[in-house]
């Protein structure tokens, strides 16, 4: 009981599946400062990767211009909630209140910036191919499908928009598994996401360990790809053998200091095109 006589209304950190925020379907969540964080299971990340299947050819569907507008709506949102954002990297306790603020900051400025790419990416990737005869043929990305996140532990919200917007850009559909040291952020970030005009489903949040969603993504025979962020060798061999039985791709990256996360090689063309396939066209050359 509050001093003025009112019940306390402590918040509930659910998954953010389809559109929706869930309790896990086991039921078990993990204590973090007291406060009760859902812990996905297997079943959910087969639900996270169906909501995500059904939702990325609306997601792919929209307008390049559109889907910009939308994550810079999600821009707006995270600028609407910064304070809730920097509070819940403090409640953390890895970082004290300025860096939190830098932190927010860089994670909007990102969102912005990637948010600007949907609808001119395509025009520096796309090419004009020389052949020999009497053919016009050209390359264009597309995305990839359905792309499965591990985000970074640290810094848990620069980290986590570093690793899920520039696979949106194009047109995938996500299912992230926050860092798991605290996700908080990361289901703050997820309410962003409910508010943002992204069709539900085209990004998913888990919270849970990457030791247990982790080999279950990477095994999912509907994930088109896999990226992860500040694995051992060994779990990447391991994730990448089971990405290998549908040809999923994989990306690994490393984790770097806290402070490079905020370098300008972050804000980068090339993270879009990871996630992204060619599509070659040949037409005859009279048409």
């Amino acid at each position: 009981m509050k001093a003025n006589g009112r019940v306390p209304v402590r918040k509930m950190y659910k998954l953010y599946i389809n559109g929706a925020f869930a309790r896990s379907e086991s039921g078990r969540s993990d204590q973090i400062d007291g406060e009760n964080v859902a812990h996905a299971s297997r079943k959910d990340v087969r639900d996270a990767v169906v909501a995500a299947r059904a939702a990325q050819e609306k997601w792919a569907g929209q307008t390049p211009a559109l889907r910009g507008l939308v994550l810079y709506r999600l821009a707006e949102m995270m600028e609407a909630r910064q304070a809730e954002l920097a509070a819940q990297l403090v409640t953390g306790g890895t970082v004290d209140a300025s860096e939190a603020e830098r932190e927010v900051a860089a994670a909007v400025d990102r969102t912005v910036w990637y948010a600007g790419w949907c609808d001119k990416y395509l025009s520096l990737a796309s090419t004009r191919n020389p052949v020999g005869g009497p053919h016009f043929n050209f390359s264009t990305p597309e995305p990839t499908g359905v792309v499965a996140l591990l985000a970074p532990d640290e810094p848990a919200l620069l980290g986590l928009v570093t690793a899920v917007l520039p696979v949106l850009v194009s047109g995938n559909a996500v299912v992230v598994v926050a860092g798991e040291r605290d996700p908080r952020a990361a289901v703050v970030f997820a309410e962003c996401l409910a508010t943002s005009d992204l069709p539900g489903g085209a990004c998913n949040v888990l919270t849970g360990t990457r030791a247990e969603l982790g080999p279950v993504l990477a095994g999912h025979m509907d994930v088109n790809a896999l990226g992860a962020f500040g694995l051992d060798a060994a779990t990447e061999k391991r994730l990448a053998e089971l990405g290998a039985e549908n040809v999923k791709r994989t990306r690994f990256e490393e984790c770097p200091r806290r402070k490079a996360w905020f370098d300008e090689r972050y804000d980068d063309l090339e993270r879009v095109l990871a996630y992204t396939e060619l599509k070659t066209i040949w037409h005859p050359a009279r048409i």
